[in-house]
This record gives C-alpha cells, sequence and structure tokens, in this order.
C-alpha cells in the first residue's frame, strides 16, 4: 500500500466513484420527483387548497431539526456490520421508496386527503433523513485526498443531475404517455399514470442505493474507541468551532430553497405565463424546460476541476451564481415583453444559462462538506462525520421546507385558480416572481454567504498535513 493511502489519502477507481455517485442519482429519481411535482400532483391533478400543500411541507423540517441531529450523533456512536454509513442506505431505502410511491396512489379509499396526503409525505421525509444523512458523511469517509474528492463531488453531482434530468424532462413525458388519451400529465385524470410512473422510478431508485452500497468502501471513519464517546452535546460544539460549517450549512439552506421555488413553479410558468393552450405541446415544452435545468450539468461539471484549478474555488462560485443572476434577469425581461414571450427558444436560452449556473455553484458544495469535518477534526481531534452531515441536513430539509412552502403560499396569495385556464394578470405576476425574481434575489445572498468561507486550497492542504502528521503518530 501507498504510504499516503496508508494515512487516509485513498485513490478510487471509476467503478467506486460511479457507485458513489448512484447513490445521488437513485435519491434525485425518489425525492426530487415528489419536490418537482407534488405540488402540481396535490393542487391540480387531485386538487387540494395549496395553502394545505404549503403548510405540508413545512411539517417534516420541524420534526426533523431534532430527529436529523439525533441520527448523526446515533451515527457517529454507532458501527453496523453492514457499514457505519453505507448501511443506512439500505436500512432507509426500502420504506423511502414505499413512501415515495404511496405518495402518488390513486387507489386510497375516499380518495387523496389531506389527511393521507400529510401521512405520507411525512413518512416519506423521514426515511429520506434516514438515507440522506449518512450518505451526506460517506463522502468523507472513502479519502482525504483533495484531488479525489473533486472528483468525487464532480462525478456524484454528474450523476445527481442525471437523475434530476430523468426526473425534469422524463416525468412530464412518462405520465403524459401512460395518461389516457387527450389527458395531459398536469390535469385531473392523470392520477393513474402519476402512481405507475412513480413506482417505476423509486423502483430504480432502490435498485442504485443498493449498487451505491456495494460500490462503497469506508476507510477514513472514527476508530471505535472514539466513537463510544461521542454525544449529542457535540452537535452546539461543533457548530460553536466549525464556522466554515455553519456558513455551509447557510449556504445550502439558501440554494435548496431558491431552487425549489424556482422548480415548483416552473410548470405553472409554462403552462399560465407563455400563453400555451395544447396539451402535448405543454408537456413538451414543460419537459424541455425542466430537463433543462440538469443538461448543462454534463457540459460543465467535468470541467470544475480545472476551472477550480484555474481561479480557485471562491472565485468559480462567484462566476457561476453570477452566471445565474444573469440567466434568471433575461427569464423575466423575455416573460414581460410579449414579442419575446411566444418565441420559445429564447426562453430555453434563458433557461440554460440559468441552470448552468446553478448547477455548477450548487454541485459544487457538496464537495466542501469533506472540508468542513477535516476542519472540525483539525479543531477538535473528533471526526464526527455523522453529526456535521446532519447539521448540513437539517439545513438542506429547512432549505427544501422553504422552497415547497414559498410557491404553495405564493399561489394562495395570488388568487391562483386551478379551474381556470388562464389566471389574472396578478396571479401570471406573481407565478414570474417565483419563477425569476425570488430566486434572483436569493443569488446575491448566496454570494454573500460564501465569501464568509475561509477554507481556501492552501489551508485545506496545510490541514490535511497536520492530520496526517497526527494521525500516523
Amino acid at each position: 500500500m501507498d504510504i499516503r493511502e496508508s494515512k487516509g489519502f485513498y485513490k478510487l477507481s471509476w467503478l467506486q466513484r460511479i457507485g458513489f455517485g448512484s447513490g445521488d442519482f437513485a435519491q434525485n429519481l425518489i425525492y426530487q420527483t415528489v419536490a418537482q411535482y407534488i405540488s402540481i400532483f396535490y393542487t391540480i391533478v387531485v386538487g387540494l387548497d395549496p395553502l394545505i400543500v404549503g403548510v405540508m411541507v413545512v411539517i417534516p423540517p420541524i420534526i426533523n431539526v431534532l430527529g436529523s441531529l439525533a441520527l448523526g450523533a446515533f451515527i457517529d456512536k454507532h458501527h453496523p456490520k453492514l457499514g457505519k454509513y453505507r448501511s443506512y442506505l439500505l436500512f432507509g431505502g426500502v420504506p423511502l421508496t414505499a413512501f415515495a410511491i404511496l405518495c402518488f396512489w390513486n387507489g386510497v379509499p375516499g380518495g387523496v386527503t389531506a389527511t393521507y396526503a400529510f401521512v405520507t409525505y411525512i413518512g416519506l421525509s423521514l426515511f429520506y433523513t434516514v438515507v440522506n444523512v449518512p450518505y451526506g458523511a460517506l463522502m468523507a469517509s472513502l479519502t482525504r485526498d483533495g484531488d479525489e474528492i473533486t472528483k468525487l463531488a464532480s462525478t456524484r453531482m454528474f450523476l445527481a443531475n442525471l437523475g434530476g434530468l430523468a426526473v425534469g424532462y422524463g416525468i412530464p413525458q412518462v405520465v403524459g404517455f401512460l395518461a389516457p388519451e387527450g389527458v395531459a400529465y398536469n390535469e385531473p385524470g392523470s392520477a393513474s399514470a402519476w402512481f405507475i410512473t412513480m413506482t417505476i422510478y423509486a423502483s430504480v431508485g432502490l435498485a442504485l442505493l443498493i449498487f451505491c452500497f456495494a460500490q462503497s468502501k469506508e476507510r477514513v471513519v472514527m476508530k471505535a474507541e472514539k466513537a463510544a464517546d461521542v454525544k449529542v452535546s457535540h452537535l452546539w460544539r461543533e457548530l460553536i468551532d466549525n464556522r466554515p460549517l455553519r456558513v455551509l450549512a447557510l449556504f445550502i439552506l439558501t440554494a435548496f430553497a431558491l431552487m425549489g421555488i424556482s422548480n415548483a413553479a416552473g410548470p405553472y410558468y409554462i403552462r399560465f405565463n407563455l400563453g400555451l393552450t395544447d396539451p402535448a405541446y405543454i408537456t413538451k415544452v414543460t419537459s424541455w424546460f425542466q430537463g433543462l435545468g440538469s443538461i448543462p450539468a454534463f457540459i460543465f461539471l467535468p470541467l470544475v476541476p480545472a476551472i477550480k484549478k484555474a481561479i480557485g474555488k471562491k472565485q468559480m462560485f462567484y462566476v457561476f451564481l453570477s452566471t445565474a443572476i444573469v440567466g434568471m434577469g433575461l427569464l423575466y425581461i423575455v416573460s414581460i415583453v410579449p414579442a419575446l414571450r411566444s418565441q420559445i427558444w429564447i426562453v430555453m436560452v434563458a433557461q440554460f444559462i440559468k441552470s448552468t449556473g446553478i448547477v455548477v455553484a450548487t454541485g459544487y458544495m457538496w464537495a466542501l462538506t469533506p472540508e468542513v469535518i477535516a476542519f472540525g477534526e483539525h479543531t477538535t481531534s473528533r471526526r464526527i462525520a455523522g453529526i456535521a452531515s446532519a447539521i448540513i441536513g437539517v439545513a438542506f430539509q429547512i432549505g427544501l421546507a422553504i422552497g415547497g412552502f414559498i410557491p404553495n403560499a405564493g399561489l394562495r396569495f395570488i388568487g391562483f385558480d386551478s379551474t381556470l385556464a388562464e389566471q389574472t394578470p396578478f396571479a401570471i405576476e406573481g407565478i414570474l416572481w417565483l419563477v425569476a425574481v425570488i430566486p434572483i434575489i436569493l443569488l446575491f445572498v448566496e454570494m454573500f454567504i460564501i465569501s464568509k468561507y475561509e477554507l481556501s486550497d492552501p489551508v485545506m492542504d496545510k490541514i490535511n498535513k497536520e492530520l496526517e502528521e497526527r494521525n500516523s503518530k
């Protein structure tokens, strides 16, 4: 074994990188399907009040604030036979798949009620936490090598966006194909098609979680004697001592809030703001619009290691967040000028520019997770990856809750009526704010947050070298 590998600086094969990244692919197929389309399904297909749906998506993060943190401490303290982190991909993956399917089941006696929606969505969110928190800590257990972490994060986000493309572009197409003739994916009457589609996607997601489990080898973990001393109170110490962790958690919270708002509002924007009437054409345009949220990943994420090396990671964040702002601004301008709004290709160009910025910035943020874990280990001598991942997971879920609540509460505020083919001018403007204006504001907030991140590459090289020397004693 290479001397650096004996100290945790492992090199991974491409199969291992792809195997790890398939875990994020799986979670996108399962959870992002729900995050992007549950609003459309419950408000238009099923007919629930948007405000009820908005309240529904807020409840799980409130429950998970303490649950995620307790889970993180539990993970750090225990060593299951199947793996400290990877075992939860199996333990949580099966019930996560079941609840995802049940969220779209239209065979409930008496129809889909608010109570049924609440129970299944909360169950889905809780088991997603059981999978996502240990998965977030898993990357830091594979290697300490900074270059390898960058490649691993790029591979992960490439596959995550492949899942995002399958969701954003594929879901409307598959539901539309399975729906009765003449019924669009976002119309009453398509409920059975949604159930079949979610069954397919969730089953493939479970298979990918199993593949991720098989290919992930944990080699950089806390020693058992130190793990026995882990306490829930350590999470407060971690929050106080680990400033980069607080910055990253706030960045992730804001990122998922803006993505949730923009993604949830996208299908409403296509149907009502662009003046489209033909159901088949609406499905086609929605698929491309949502799918373009992931396509830039296949162009730019493979270039991330080179871009980071050339300009540094903080400058890379600034460049791509600015790109997203330009794309959002262009989308707003196109939408308020009638002559431009009828040119769907311009709308798609704006979406592509916006997505390029968001994909790279929010994709690379996951590569900072091993950095803040290493910083915490350097500061406290405790490698409590589970607790750090749980803190990030809480931020992520709060961001998702904000991203789910604001569109639904906003629809109620602007007087959106799912029974009308055309909405009021105030409702149209409100949808545009959800798609472009509010996300622009949040992108500026993101730039401010990342400016406070202090772990440059030279700093991380120094920290990892000192950890290497400390662990070799």
